[in-house]
């Protein structure tokens, strides 16, 4: 029997996942590019139109001179944190019929559909914030290497918290709707319309747990020059993210059997 060598493992698994991106590619968005498209208009849209009616209203940004940028840095954030909590919840149900391949894991699966959701919001910041710069909304980043940061925090935040969600959802159908309850406030006590740092001491004291409240200032943080949190700690919303992703993948190895 050839022993196969771990450089060429690795290798097998890199196109098994790259294979699996497409598949989800195509599944998410169709055949037509029209579909991809759209998917980064939705989202961009959606914060434009926010924007709009409040600037109609008279509202001023919280902070710095672009309500666009300040929205933006908030409602995207989020956004990106719930795309990939709430796709990755169903990944394996979605795939049980290609998990029925001994080459194909349970991660693979986890992993391409976060890859795709993370690609796609690559492409929606760098279009929505390159329009803005171009509109004279806002300036470059201030610090560009916390905005990269930021959105790698999001991203293991995300598939944290997905990772779990899926384990979950695959032993309880019900899940599903439970999560859309428990994480419909994140809206309101992330900081999207407000500075946390203005808020009472007791109302800080409280929001200071939410992680993603931690992400929406890290990317302020990196995009104004002079945004300084009385919040912000970013290693927080790292360290519930891996715990998150860790305590994932270990349920989805000790439930493997159950789900099937």
């Amino acid at each position: 029997m050839k022993l196969v060598s771990t450089p060429e493992l690795l290798s097998l698994q890199l196109r098994v996942i790259a294979s699996l991106v497409l598949r989800e590619t195509r599944a998410t968005f169709g055949t037509s590019p029209f579909g991809y498209v759209w998917a980064i208009i939705t989202p961009t849209v959606g914060v434009g139109l926010m924007v709009f009616l409040f600037s109609i209203i008279g509202r001023q940004p919280p902070f710095g001179s672009s309500l666009a940028l300040f929205f933006a840095t908030g409602v995207l954030t989020l956004q990106f944190f719930n795309q990939l909590s709430n796709k990755l919840m169903t990944v394996f149900d979605a795939n049980r019929a290609l998990l029925t391949y001994p080459i194909i894991k349970d991660v693979d699966t986890l992993i391409a559909r976060a890859v795709l959701v993370a690609a796609t919001y690559v492409v929606i910041m760098v279009v929505f914030y390159t329009a803005l710069i171009a509109l004279k909304l806002a300036s470059l980043p201030a610090h560009p290497e916390h905005v990269v940061l930021a959105f790698l925090a999001t991203f293991l935040l995300g598939l944290g918290f997905g990772t779990l969600n899926a384990v979950i959802a695959s032993l309880w159908d019900t899940w599903t709707q439970i999560e859309k309850i428990l994480t419909r406030p994140l809206f309101f006590v992330s900081g999207i319309f407000y500075v946390p740092s203005q808020l009472p001491p007791q109302a800080r004291d409280l929001l200071q747990w939410n992680p993603v409240l931690h992400l929406v200032e890290w990317f302020r943080h990196g995009f104004y020059p002079n945004y300084n949190s009385m919040l912000l700690d970013v290693w927080y919303p790292v360290s519930v993210g891996a715990g998150m992703l860790l305590v994932g993948l270990a349920g989805e190895r000790l439930f493997r059997q159950a789900r099937y």
